[in-house]
């Protein structure tokens, strides 16, 4: 049995007007089309499909986004994109 996911990407922490019209540009509209996604990939497509270097936290944005999908329940720690950036770092 498929449990259907509700939310909407607005609805994830962290994500704003601006992350999900990033998303709608890589043709992503739903939390579904973005659980399997990777953020490295979709931060490397939108440079290249704007054609400009995005500040590096857009990545942490859709890591936190990415994360969200896969997980309902993630710690509230979690849910900020401030915590992926703390990833990022530390994992060179």
């Amino acid at each position: 049995m498929t449990v259907t996911d509700h939310r909407k990407l607005i609805d994830l922490t962290s994500v704003g007007p601006a992350t999900v019209k990033d998303l709608a540009l890589l043709g992503i509209t739903t939390v579904a089309q973005l659980r399997n996604r990777d953020g490295a990939d979709l931060y490397h497509r939108l440079c290249l499909e704007t054609g400009e270097q995005h500040d590096i936290c857009c990545l942490d944005v859709f890591m936190c986004a990415i994360a969200q999908a896969r997980d309902p329940n993630l710690p509230q720690e979690q849910k900020n994109w401030w915590y992926w950036s703390k990833q990022r770092k530390m994992n060179g």
